[in-house]
């Protein structure tokens, strides 16, 4: 079901008609925000994180604002592959004060602009050339407050998880760039099924590919020791498999983050106090023991490798399947993101306001190696 077929406006003239199309936007045609049972939205996950695509890795970090980044403008970096510095590459034009969502692949990175003040869309920009030029797109509804709300398949095709649960497609970048968006389902829909009832979905969080580009889905369950994470085979939604070990499948799961990897999918989520990851060889489960703490901010790296800033200026990793987590020493003052350091080992960005400084982790100490001002224009809306 087409949510709407009209080319998309540039970024910039988003911004400039805001209010208009709001008001042109708000009641959605397709019906897939119909009354009925909501989403029941788990704790919200901070979208401060990082990623690794082919073009090199990306940051999403947010600026300029109070305690916890209230009132702040959210920015985008990246490091191209081969570069050992970062860059702002943030798409111009629109009020990012709700925040970015990102994901990418070998070839491009999608970004999305959450809804803030007056509007109800999500704008979307696309980069095949690392951050150096966006070409526009838009999603006629808003993307949930989760960083694994958008996907990006090998193909191109796109998932997007709504605020209220729903998940769209699009079939390439290219219809997401004109706006051409249908309904996979919605979280009535999944929570109804099966499998939603068996593990009791309260729900999404994230969506992902898993083998031959088949869409996941994943979220929090009630269920104790089910994670809810379901593959679509065909239309109809199945179990991935996952269920939790030892004390934490006696505990209720939530899916924190989700992504593909080349040799299947990986998960984070969290149960019974800690954390734990898992990773899916497209036939099995191979879950890691979890480690203790409340999430600030989560990522993914190659090869299955995730990271955890945790309380306390705490910070985790893992380096793939099967890996242990190891201890970082703790992070730098303001730290807001982990990333995979060019040389294999690990950056922190931190925040102060207007500024972003990079350390980098060598021989167990955290040295200072950029900082970047970030033209922010306070009082403004983004």
């Amino acid at each position: 079901m087409s949510v709407t077929g009209r080319a998309a406006p540039p970024l910039a003239a988003l911004a400039l008609a805001g209010v208009t199309l709001a008001a042109a936007c708000g009641t959605r045609p397709d019906g897939a925000s119909a009354p009925g049972p909501a989403a029941a939205v788990p704790a919200a996950v901070p979208l401060s994180t990082s990623l690794v695509t082919g073009q090199g890795a990306w940051a999403v970090a947010v600026m300029g604002g109070g305690t916890g980044g209230a009132g702040g403008f959210w920015q985008l970096f990246a490091r191209p592959a081969g570069a050992g510095r970062w860059s702002l590459v943030t798409p111009p034009g629109v009020a990012d004060n709700g925040g970015l969502v990102a994901a990418g692949g070998d070839s491009a990175l999608v970004v999305g602009v959450r809804p803030s003040q007056n509007l109800v869309f999500s704008p979307l920009a696309t980069s095949t050339d690392a951050g150096r030029s966006w070409t526009p797109g838009l999603l006629d509804a808003g993307l949930a407050d989760a960083p694994g709300a958008i996907a990006r398949g090998p193909s191109g095709r796109l998932l997007a998880v709504l605020r209220d649960g729903t998940i769209e497609a699009s079939p390439t970048a290219g219809a997401a760039a004109a706006g051409r968006w249908t309904v996979l389902t919605t979280f009535r829909a999944l929570a109804a099924s099966a499998q939603g009832r068996s593990c009791g979905l309260e729900g999404v969080t994230a969506v992902s590919f898993g083998p031959n580009e088949s869409p996941i889905a994943a979220g929090g369950c009630t269920r104790p020791g089910a994670a809810g994470v379901f593959t679509d085979v065909g239309g109809t939604w199945r179990s991935a498999g996952l269920r939790l070990p030892g004390p934490a499948g006696r505990s209720r799961v939530r899916v924190l983050g989700l992504a593909a990897d080349a040799g299947g999918n990986v998960a984070l989520l969290a149960a019974g106090g800690g954390v734990l990851a898992a990773w899916r060889d497209g036939a099995r489960w191979t879950v890691s023991a979890p480690v203790a703490g409340s999430v600030r901010a989560l990522g993914f790296g190659g090869g299955g490798s995730a990271w955890l800033l945790l309380g306390e200026g705490r910070a985790e990793t893992t380096g793939g399947p099967g890996r242990p987590w190891e201890t970082l020493p703790p992070v730098p003052a303001g730290t807001q993101v982990l990333a995979p350091g060019a040389d294999g080992g690990y950056e922190a960005l931190a925040v102060d306001r207007a500024q972003l400084v990079v350390w980098r982790l060598e021989r167990g100490s955290w040295v200072p190696v950029q900082q970047l001002t970030v033209p922010i224009q306070y009082g403004s809306s983004g």
